[in-house]
């Protein structure tokens, strides 16, 4: 008898939690459905209505982590990074499955926290697994971090790990021309000069005008002597660029990528460059 009664408390006690979580989530969709979709979203996010109405949604329920992830978006694109953080701190305590990899791409390309980027997309591909951001892998991200560290060695092993699960999964035409130019770029910091210019190759091949990889292509053949050849691919790079094909990636309108090509420095490496 006593064995009936118990599990009969747990069944009420289990419909009252499953109760009380239909209502919750009820409740948190109405908020998002009047302060998101029916206030914030009539504005630009640069515009005074946005971050109001998300303040008002905040006031009814803080726990709403795609209210802070709304909250931190200008300020991530304004470059006011602390208070971005703080805002996706907050996302990440109220639902970590969906902002801590997210958290982890932002400090790599926006903020510039290597090492909290690191972290981040580690414990992320930990907890939840092999994960992507903007059509990468967490592990492209971290080989860019140590990269960006000067930790040359470490980011190709990351990367080449990738290659491998890519190449197995969907063979070596599943990877991204960005992938293959940004090992081209730690094999050149590691004077694999030939190996650079047989990734940047490669890259070009998928993107035949990608001024980067064209640009440090060029570098790696001045390493090597040839000026002439060096000179050509320079000068053609820097007409590609003006043309506009440069890194192409989502946010790079905002912030400049690892390694992309900064021409007004950029252009005196050119042998025999005048203007």
């Amino acid at each position: 008898m006593k064995k009936y009664t118990t599990l009969f408390i747990l069944l009420i006690l289990n419909n009252y939690i499953f109760g009380q979580t239909q209502s919750n989530t009820a409740m948190q969709d109405s908020i998002i459905d009047k302060y998101l979709k029916n206030g914030a979203y009539k504005y630009h996010y640069t515009l005074q209505g946005w971050d109001d109405n998300i303040n008002l949604a905040l006031k009814q329920d803080s726990t709403i982590a795609l209210l802070w992830q709304r909250k931190a978006l200008p300020f991530w694109k304004t470059k006011k990074y602390d208070l971005a953080v703080r805002c996706y701190d907050k996302a990440v305590l109220y639902d970590r499955a969906n902002y801590l990899g997210r958290r982890g791409y932002l400090k790599c390309i926006f903020q510039k926290d290597y090492k909290g980027a690191i972290v981040d997309m580690e414990m992320a591909e930990k907890e939840f697994g092999y994960g992507y951001q903007n059509d990468h892998s967490y592990r492209f991200y971290i080989s860019l971090c140590h990269l960006q560290l000067n930790e040359f060695e470490k980011a190709e092993q990351i990367l080449r790990n990738d290659f491998e699960k890519t190449i197995r999964e969907r063979g070596e035409n599943g990877i991204h021309f960005l992938d293959l130019f940004y090992m081209g770029i730690i094999q050149y910091e590691l004077r694999n000069y030939d190996k650079a210019i047989s990734f940047f190759d490669k890259t070009i091949k998928d993107y035949n005008k990608f001024s980067d990889a064209k640009y440090y292509k060029g570098l790696c053949l001045l390493q090597k002597g040839d000026k002439t050849n060096a000179e050509i691919l320079m000068r053609e790079a820097k007409v590609n660029f003006e043309q506009g094909y440069t890194i192409n990636e989502d946010d790079a309108t905002y912030e400049m990528y690892p390694y992309k090509v900064n021409w007004y420095m950029a252009k005196w490496t050119i042998p025999n460059y005048k203007e």
